[in-house]
């Protein structure tokens, strides 16, 4: 005799996944986005609405440092080092995607440049300040300011970054 499959009510209360997700998301029905704010191919707009994954973090290796408002001044503005900022946020697919990219850079030009992530939706003043609109952003901050063409949006592969970093780590003066 063949019973019929039974349904817990944890598989009933289960969140749907999303191909971008590691974890269970917001249902689809709750995203309501016009064809302005669909994502960049790049990279992902800057939208607190967006799909949020509730167990999805963006990870930072050893040498990479998850910092907030608080802590901008003393990481970046007063650094001895040239510092590359990651604005990230855990909900960005291509955020998520060119974080091993961001460790091995941090690995790679350990001594010569200091990176640290900042999260988009904790720190609003600072995407504000800095006018971040797209996800992920890469500053190169130099002496207290941002390095006049430094700025990058979207995911990058190690070659790009490594080609993107060069000419400004190259330079005995960065300005």
């Amino acid at each position: 005799m063949a019973s019929a499959p039974s349904t817990t009510a944890s598989a009933l209360a289960a969140p749907p996944r999303s191909p971008f997700c590691s974890g269970p998301c917001l249902p689809a029905t709750t995203l309501r986005l016009s064809p302005a704010a669909q994502p960049a191919s790049a990279g992902c707009l800057a939208a607190p609405s967006r799909l949020t994954c509730l167990r999805a973090r963006v990870r930072c290796g050893a040498a990479v440092k998850l910092i907030g408002q608080g802590e901008f001044a003393a990481e970046v503005l007063e650094s001895e080092l040239p510092v590359l900022v990651d604005f990230v946020a855990d909900w960005c697919g291509p955020c998520r995607l060119i974080a091993p990219v961001v460790d091995w850079a941090s690995e790679e030009y350990d001594g010569r440049l200091k990176i640290v992530k900042i999260d988009h939706d904790a720190n609003p003043q600072l995407i504000e300040e800095y006018k971040v609109y797209g996800l992920p952003t890469l500053i190169l901050f130099k002496n207290g300011q941002e390095v006049p063409g430094s700025r990058r949006e979207g995911a990058i592969t190690k070659d790009k970054l490594k080609q993107y970093l060069e000419p400004f780590l190259a330079t005995s003066t960065i300005a």
